[in-house]
């Protein structure tokens, strides 16, 4: 019997040693959480699918990882909740697996234990890229800074305070924690609805975010590719909390709009 481990971690962006294993995350599958995924030396990987979204964007990385021969799979997001890895292993059901997945007998409808433990027989395959370069871009604007992250990982506490914060990521809370819904006291945080999904996890960090008096809303997985900041800053708003709704921001307006709005002071 293949004894390799299966780690379960919420976030793709702070991995244990995960070299041999097969990783099971609450990060959404996009590219960068491909390339994350491979620099760590996984031997398989199960991703949430963020409802898929633009171009599909929700699983670029069982692309990524079948161009080297590494099984990977995605868990629907009306099954389990995004970012949160251990709802991803309670109740969380593959909705896609890549062709390296498939041939050792993943599939559609599995539930995430089945699958793990199926990929630990998975071949280990050396891999390496270039790695997608996390994109953190502040534009200067008269009344605070507008900062494209694609990750909310890069958040600084103390640059972006007052910042409006633009990120790629999805509006889940990490690890279910209330804490972790916006690192800095920023005047406003935007991010991707990963298609909401069940328990209306995507849009999970609205709500904590309005009890800080931080207006945030999401863009529709449909309108912006996942993992991609400017993307995100072109998308369509899907919800917004309190504090966003009295400052103008609505479900059906285009986020670039808002977010000018806010960053100019107008």
């Amino acid at each position: 019997m293949n004894a390799s481990p299966i780690v379960v971690a919420a976030t793709i962006t702070k991995l244990p040693d995960c070299r041999g294993a097969v990783l099971v995350t609450g990060s959404h599958g996009g590219a960068l959480c491909g390339h994350l995924a491979i620099a760590a030396g996984v031997r398989a990987a199960v991703f949430h699918d963020a409802g898929l979204g633009l171009d599909r964007a929700g699983i670029a990385a069982l692309d990524l990882l079948d161009g080297f021969g590494i099984a990977a799979a995605a868990v629907g997001h009306y099954s389990c909740r995004i970012g949160d890895a251990d709802d991803v292993m309670a109740r969380g059901r593959i909705s896609h697996a890549n062709a390296a997945a498939a041939q050792i007998g993943v599939a559609a409808g599995q539930p995430t234990t089945e699958a793990a433990d199926i990929l630990r027989g998975a071949e280990l395959r050396a891999a390496s890229t270039p790695g997608l370069v996390e994109a953190r871009v502040v534009l200067d604007r008269p009344a605070r800074p507008l900062v494209l992250i694609d990750s909310a990982s890069l958040v600084d506490a103390a640059a972006d305070r007052g910042a409006v914060v633009v990120t790629g990521s999805h509006g889940g809370l990490v690890g279910g924690k209330p804490e972790m819904a916006l690192r800095a006291d920023g005047f406003a945080a935007v991010f991707n609805d990963a298609g909401i999904g069940i328990d209306d996890a995507g849009i999970g960090r609205l709500k904590p975010l309005d009890r800080r008096g931080i207006a945030a809303f999401v863009v529709r997985a449909d309108s912006a590719r996942i993992g991609e900041a400017r993307s995100t800053y072109d998308g369509v708003i899907s919800a917004v909390n309190d504090t966003a709704a009295r400052l103008g921001a609505m479900p059906g307006a285009k986020a670039a709009d808002v977010l000018e709005r806010w960053a100019s002071g107008t």
